[in-house]
This record gives C-alpha cells, sequence and structure tokens, in this order.
C-alpha cells in the first residue's frame, strides 16, 4: 500500500473545516487512507492516530479523537500521526495502517472506531511493547486499551429532550450504519421519547448496512434521510451519523420550526455548521477525546490503561450540549431524567 504525501501545515489548518479530511485535494492516488503529521518537542510521545472514513474535519465523531490527541501533544510534547480510512477499505488494509504506525514506532497508537477491531487484536499481538487504544469496542490484549462509552445513555436524554419539544408528535433518527454500535444510539433515543410521551412517533432510517460504511461519509444520504423524514411531517431529527450527519442538520435548517440534534461533538460551536446553529436544538456529546487524552496520558507517565474502560453518564463520559440555551426551558426535566439514569431507577436499553 503505498503511503500518501505528507499534508502541509495549511492544509492540515483547512482539513478541520472540511468535511473529510480528504479536502485538502492530496495528490496521492492511494484509495485506502490519507495522512498527515504535525511536529511537537524533539524526543516527546508519538501518537499514532487510525481515523475512521471521515477523518480529521468530520465535524463529529474523528475530530473529538483529534481534540483528546492534539491537547496531549500540547501537553506532552512529541508528535501526531494521522492514517484516515476509506470507505473501501479491507480488513487487510485496517491491518497495514496499524501495523505501519507500529513499525514507525508511534505508541500510543489510536485505532478510532469499531471496525478496527479485528485490526487491533491481530497488530497488537505482533506489537506487545506498543500501546494501543480502541474507541468503540472492545477486545483482549494485555497491551489494549479499550474505550467505550453508553451512548444509549446519552441518546436516552436526546430522546427526552426530542419528545419535548416536538410540535408534530413526529420525530426521526438516521444512523450511519446499521451496526450494533449505531443501534444502542437508536434504542436509546427510541426508549428516551416513549417514555416521555407513548404517542410520538419515531422514524428510523440507515443509511449504509455490513461492511459498506459509507453512512459515516456521505452527506448527500444524510440530507435525503432527513429531508423524507420532514416531508412526512417529523420536526426533530437525531442522527448519529458522523459526516452524514452535516447534511441532514441542513436539511433540518431549511425548515421553519424543525430541530436537528448533533452527535459526538458539540456540533452548535463547529465553525463549519455555524450558518445551520440556530436549528442545532443540542448534540448527544460522546467525549471520546477524554478517553484518548486518559490513554496518551497513561502512556506517557508509564503506567498505560489496558482492558475496557468505560465512559458513563455518570462519569461524564456522554452528556448533552446546552450552547445556543434552546434546552433551557426543558433543563429541570432532563436532569431528573439523567438522575434517574445514574441512580439505577431507569434502565437504558442497547437494542431498539
Amino acid at each position: 500500500m503505498r503511503r500518501v504525501a505528507k499534508l502541509s501545515a495549511a492544509c492540515l489548518a483547512t482539513a478541520a473545516l472540511a468535511v473529510t479530511a480528504t479536502a485538502c485535494g492530496s495528490t496521492s492516488s492511494d484509495n485506502n487512507a490519507s495522512s498527515s503529521s504535525s511536529g511537537g518537542a524533539k524526543g516527546g510521545i508519538k501518537i499514532g492516530l487510525a481515523y475512521d472514513v471521515g477523518g480529521r474535519g468530520d465535524r463529529s465523531f474523528n475530530d473529538s479523537a483529534a481534540r483528546g490527541a492534539d491537547k496531549a501533544e500540547k501537553e506532552f510534547g512529541g508528535s501526531i500521526k494521522e492514517l484516515t480510512a476509506k470507505t473501501s477499505d479491507t480488513p487487510a488494509d485496517r491491518v497495514q495502517r496499524l501495523t505501519d504506525l507500529a513499525q514507525a514506532g508511534y505508541s500510543p497508537i489510536v485505532a478510532v472506531g469499531y471496525t478496527y477491531a479485528p485490526a487491533v487484536q491481530q497488530v497488537a499481538k505482533q506489537f506487545p511493547k506498543t500501546s494501543f487504544g480502541l474507541i468503540d469496542s472492545v477486545v483482549p490484549g494485555a497491551n489494549v486499551n479499550s474505550i467505550t462509552f453508553t451512548e444509549e445513555e446519552g441518546s436516552y436524554l436526546a430522546g427526552v429532550a426530542a419528545a419535548l419539544k416536538t410540535k408534530k408528535d413526529s420525530v426521526g433518527f438516521i444512523g450511519g450504519v446499521d451496526s450494533p454500535l449505531i443501534k444502542k444510539f437508536e434504542a436509546g433515543y427510541v426508549q428516551g421519547v416513549h417514555d416521555t410521551n407513548p404517542k410520538i412517533k419515531v422514524a428510523s432510517q440507515y443509511l449504509s448496512h455490513g461492511a459498506d460504511t459509507s453512512g459515516f461519509s456521505s452527506p448527500d444520504k444524510g440530507q435525503q434521510a432527513a429531508q423524507g423524514m420532514l416531508d412526512n411531517g417529523a420536526d426533530v431529527i437525531y442522527s448519529a451519523a458522523g459526516s452524514s450527519g452535516n447534511g441532514a442538520i441542513e436539511a433540518v435548517h431549511g425548515v421553519k420550526g424543525a430541530w436537528a440534534i448533533g452527535v459526538d461533538s458539540d456540533q452548535y460551536n463547529i465553525p463549519g455548521l455555524a450558518q445551520y446553529k440556530s436549528s442545532i436544538l443540542t448534540s448527544m456529546v460522546k467525549n471520546v477525546d477524554v478517553g484518548v487524552y486518559d490513554f496518551i496520558k497513561s502512556v506517557k507517565d508509564g503506567k498505560p490503561l489496558t482492558g475496557n474502560n468505560v465512559y458513563s453518564l455518570a462519569k461524564g463520559g456522554v452528556s448533552l450540549a446546552t450552547s445556543g440555551g434552546f434546552i433551557a426551558d426543558i433543563q429541570p426535566k432532563l436532569d431528573a431524567a439523567k438522575k434517574k439514569i445514574v441512580d439505577g431507577q431507569i434502565k437504558v436499553k442497547t437494542t431498539p
């Protein structure tokens, strides 16, 4: 697999606002990954990041991971090497991507997304002295830190917010890829809606299925799905679809009185979505950056985290963003629902 040419610093800055990392216009013909690197203090920690499709600049999941690595690099010095998955990836591509980073001496290596699980399990065995972090899936390994989240709990609160804000008793959910992980988002959301008002209709749609991960990086598909739901009467739409959710937010913005619920990052505060912020009710924030930072720090401190480290609602791993003030009027009810989850009074489902 040929490596992609290193991106310039200017291109990296632009990529932070782009829909995908490839928006910088890499001239490589490699269809498997894009890469970039940034220099830090000589002799500092060498951080390897293997992004999911969309990469840095997706304004959602990958960007959250990037923020954690950026914070660590700023504090500890060193460098970051970034490689980004393509929708055409094969399992062998993901193995090669992690192998390249390990052979180049990067440690820790953070694999961003559940699609890397088999690759992490394989490569970690081959490089036992390298620390690997895996987001959104759990694999065994003495040198593997599985970083997982209770997405269903945060999504439950998003469902409560949707139920309290809908004027038409009709809301929607858009999932990027039909997978067990994204089903957790749907399950929590639907339960939150129906626990608040069982009469509300919830429409659900997935943008891709199986090994096809294009549903995480197709804003056009997100926009079309959201438009269909809006046309059928929905006025609040929650998307757990990576950069595809940007298209859904755009569609919602075009309908007066409709609301979008963002995901992973606080999308109200994402510069590239500024023109739509008046339509972003809230975001189910998944603090991937915290998990990534904690892992990198543990490696830097010489005590690498291993096993399955779960970032729950109680621990601040997931939350609802309050930017814009649009949920201020329903905050007491959201706080009450959160307390019931934390106290164990509400058990949130992980499957619809």
